[in-house]
C-alpha cells in the first residue's frame, strides 16, 4: 500500500518552482523565450544540472517546451475554450492559486456531477465504474501513477457524461493544473487520501447512478473540499521544511485561509 512521503524536496523541484516563479515575474506569455539554461542557473543561484533536470520536469508538465539550437520557450497551444491550455499565471505551490484553482473546481466538478445524474449513458457509467475499480486496485498495490491515470479517468469520465463539451474541457484543464500541484508540492503517496478518495468516488458514482441529483453534487463538492484541505496542509508542510522556505505570498494566503477556516 502507498505510505505517506517525507518533507524532502529534490533540488530540480525547488529550481522548477522558482522558474515558474521567474515566468509570472517577467510577465512572459505563450510563445515567449526564456533566459538560457546557463542564465537561469545565473539568476536563481542554482547548478546549471539542476536547472536542465528542472527544465525536464517542466517539459513534461507542459509548461515550458526546448527547441534544439533556439532555446527554451513557454509553452503555447490553445483550448477549445479559447485561451491557453497552459496558464502562465499558475504557480503550482503558490497556496493562493491552488485556492482559486480549487475553487473553480467546486463549480465545475460540482455542476458535472449534477448533470451526469440526468444525462450519463449505461456505457459511460460502465466507464466511471471501471475508473472506481481501477484507483482501488491502483491504491491496493501502492502504484502512483495507476491510481492518477484512473482518477483522472473517473473524473474526466464523470464530466463526459456530463454531456457538455465545454464543462469536459474546463475539467481536463483544471486537472492538468493540479497535476503540477501534485508533481511540485506534494509527496509522492499519501495513502490514507488516497483511501478516502476512493470512498468518495463511490459516493459519487452511486448517487450518479441512482440519478440522484443533489446527492451527486453534494459528494462532488465534499470531495473536493477534502481534497483540498489535504493540498493546502501538504504545500505547507513541504514549503515550510524545504531549504528556501515557503515564498512569502504562500505564507500570506496560508495565514489568510487559517484565519477565515477557522470561522467554519
Amino acid at each position: 500500500m502507498p505510505t505517506d512521503g517525507g518533507a524532502y524536496r529534490p533540488g530540480y523541484e525547488l529550481a522548477a518552482e522558482r522558474i515558474l516563479e521567474l515566468i509570472d515575474r517577467l510577465n512572459l506569455r505563450p510563445g515567449d523565450r526564456l533566459p538560457t539554461e546557463i542564465d537561469l542557473a545565473h539568476q536563481l543561484d542554482l547548478s546549471r544540472s539542476v536547472v536542465r533536470e528542472a527544465v525536464k520536469v517542466l517539459s513534461a508538465l507542459g509548461r515550458v517546451r526546448a527547441h534544439k539550437g533556439r532555446g527554451l520557450y513557454v509553452a503555447d497551444g490553445t483550448s477549445m475554450l479559447g485561451g491557453a491550455r497552459q496558464p502562465t499565471f499558475f504557480l503550482p505551490t503558490n497556496l493562493e492559486h491552488v485556492d482559486r484553482l480549487f475553487e473553480f473546481r467546486k463549480l465545475i466538478d460540482v455542476e458535472a456531477g449534477r448533470l451526469a445524474a440526468t444525462r450519463a449513458t449505461p456505457l459511460q457509467l460502465n466507464d466511471m465504474r471501471e475508473a472506481v475499480a481501477g484507483c482501488v486496485s491502483a491504491f491496493e498495490t501502492g502504484d502512483f501513477e495507476a491510481f492518477r491515470q484512473a482518477d483522472d479517468r473517473f473524473h474526466e469520465s464523470v464530466a463526459a457524461a456530463a454531456q457538455n463539451p465545454f464543462l469536459s474541457e474546463a475539467v481536463i484543464q483544471c486537472r492538468h493544473a493540479q497535476r503540477q500541484t501534485a508533481r511540485l508540492g506534494l509527496p509522492p503517496f499519501l495513502a490514507a487520501n488516497y483511501g478516502l478518495a476512493n470512498q468518495e468516488h463511490a459516493a459519487i458514482l452511486a448517487a450518479i447512478q441512482a440519478g440522484d441529483v443533489d446527492r451527486a453534487g453534494q459528494a462532488a463538492r465534499h470531495h473536493i473540499d477534502r481534497t483540498e484541505a489535504d493540498y493546502r496542509q501538504e504545500i505547507m508542510t513541504r514549503l515550510s521544511q524545504s531549504d528556501l522556505g515557503p515564498p512569502a505570498s504562500v505564507q500570506s494566503a496560508a495565514d489568510t485561509t487559517s484565519e477565515s477556516s477557522s470561522t467554519r
